[in-house]
């Protein structure tokens, strides 16, 4: 006979609601008929707009350099921006190791010009013919600096030979003295060996690549007037410095942005390795998606939280133009020719002299110049030290203390020759660079400081990856990008919401009640 256990209170209430929560799963309406039965919210498209840029103004640029640009930009019907940054960083790599500015009067207060910059755009925004037509300039040079090398290496070939049948000969005259112990003789052999003593050619390099830190850093050592990192995808070059152990690559990049900075290599197998300039400008192009999750680690102190980002302080995010135009033309070749020049000009420039430490003398500002780098700076302070600003805008901003002075002076090379002191009218062009770029920046920025939004579009767009009914849980499993704290998620998911994608409702548990998203059954193919 089966033991029978009377039920208590608290049993048949827990068996009513299990039976209960199961009939309302049973006959629990579907969303169609849900969205039949309630009313939704009229959708609001959401609002992913980019803040406003300045268009860029091709009085920026050194006399003469406009014309130029503006014949690459007709012909390529690319952004003005990419090909005048582009540009900028190339002068930058021609100048930065050979001039230097004291932006003050007195102090001694030192910039190298170097620039890092960066094109941020779409696939289909022009991006590579830009960078590919702002270093035409500079690949020329490479392109003698690579026949000088082959020649140079041909005449060091045969001066090997001459010198093995010298020294060979000399053998017998050292033989000869030290048998007659001539120490004048000896003297003057030990010179005429020193003097024959020659080193093998090196090629002068503009433009490296891909280096490893332990090969840029000879390549540094046989070029102290630097070089510039040119990569057509910037995100590589960022993603190999994201790896644990390439820590110490990320480190000297950092160290590089200020150029003419020593640095030491210590290493066993290796052994030690002086650089005595830490010169590199740098170019690349970058898609807005993949610059993204290192907009949020700067502005979210996250692990990419070091200035890397803020150093790129020459990007531009400019509109893109929905016009397109047919151009089919051959390149001007008076402004080709012009632009050569200048680059021909500078490279001319010769090593600079250095001070007691090993820095290089830099010129200043004239009194005229001054006085607007002063105006500047102190309108730079005060808003940097403003309470509101967001700290990675303040670390960005803080960084013009030196972009400006070194734009000053790279236009000031071009157009008043090297050298000479900087000019009012090189300084406000300057001024003018900065204003336009801190646009730029702010846009740059705009996804990371306000990140809700911008999530919950990523989200809509993957909607199809969630079910109809979905939690929290569920999307921080997915580990999307930005989307993987619960605060972040909620703050997006708050966004879809109000703008009416989603509505949340508790679902029953049997203990705490677990909130539920869904879909508006409305929603359309777009945004």
């Amino acid at each position: 006979m089966r033991d029978y256990t009377p039920e208590t209170p608290k049993d048949i209430q827990r068996e009513n609601k299990d039976i209960n929560d199961a009939m309302a799963r049973l006959y629990a309406p579907t969303l169609d008929e849900r969205a039949a039965n309630d009313s939704w919210p009229t959708i609001t498209p959401l609002s992913t707009t980019l803040p406003p840029v300045e268009p860029f103004n091709y009085d920026l640029l050194p006399d003469g350099l406009s014309r130029w640009v503006k014949d690459v930009v007709t012909r390529t019907q690319c952004p003005p921006d990419f090909v005048a940054v582009t540009l900028m960083c190339g002068l930058a790599c021609v100048v930065a190791g050979k001039t230097a500015i004291h932006p003050k009067q007195h102090d001694n207060w030192l910039v190298i010009p170097n620039l890092w910059g960066a094109l941020i755009g779409r696939p289909s925004t022009m991006k590579s013919p830009a960078l590919e037509a702002g270093l035409r300039p500079l690949k020329r040079l490479v392109a003698a600096a690579k026949n000088q090398y082959a020649q140079e290496i041909e005449d060091h070939k045969i001066d090997r030979v001459i010198e093995k049948q010298k020294t060979a000969m000399r053998e017998q005259d050292i033989k000869k003295a030290l048998k007659a112990k001539d120490g004048v003789a000896l003297d003057a052999l030990k010179k005429e060996m020193l003097d024959d003593e020659g080193e093998a050619p090196t090629e002068r390099r503009y433009i490296v690549n891909d280096p490893t830190i332990e090969k840029l850093g000879e390549i540094l050592n046989e070029n102290p007037a630097g070089v510039l990192l040119m990569r057509d995808e910037l995100s590589g070059w960022l993603k190999n410095l994201d790896r644990e152990d390439k820590a110490n690559d990320r480190a000297f990049y950092l160290e590089c942005f200020g150029g003419g900075m020593d640095y030491t290599y210590d290493r066993i197998g290796r052994g030690t390795l002086h650089i005595e300039s830490t010169t590199v400008s740098l170019i690349g192009g970058l898609q807005p998606a993949k610059l993204r999750p290192y907009v949020w680690h700067a502005i979210n102190q996250g692990a990419g939280d070091d200035g890397l980002l803020q150093r790129l302080q020459l990007a531009v995010y400019p509109d893109t133009d929905t016009q397109w135009v047919d151009v089919d033309r051959i390149p001007n070749p008076d402004y080709d020719k012009a632009l050569f020049d200048v680059f021909h000009r500078l490279d001319e420039i010769p090593t600079p002299n250095r001070d007691a430490d090993g820095r290089m003398t830099g010129v200043r500002f004239d009194a005229e110049g001054q006085s607007i780098f002063r105006l500047w700076r102190a309108e730079l302070e005060i808003k940097v030290r403003a309470t509101d600003i967001h700290p990675a805008i303040e670390s960005h901003l803080i960084k013009y203390r030196s972009l400006m002075p070194s734009l000053s002076l790279i236009i000031n090379v071009v157009d008043e020759g090297y050298g000479k002191a900087v000019t009012e009218r090189s300084a406000r062009k300057a001024v003018a660079w900065c204003g336009y770029l801190e646009s730029h920046a702010m846009r740059i920025y705009s996804g990371g400081i306000a990140p809700a939004r911008d999530a919950a579009e990523r989200i809509f767009k993957r909607r199809a990856k969630l079910p109809s009914v979905f939690g929290t849980k569920v999307l921080q499993q997915k580990g999307w990008e930005g989307l993987t704290e619960i605060n972040h998620i909620k703050n997006a998911l708050n966004e879809l919401i109000e703008s009416g994608y989603l509505r949340c409702r508790e679902s029953p548990t049997g203990g705490r009640p677990t909130i539920q998203y869904e879909w508006n059954p409305s929603i359309g193919e777009k945004v």
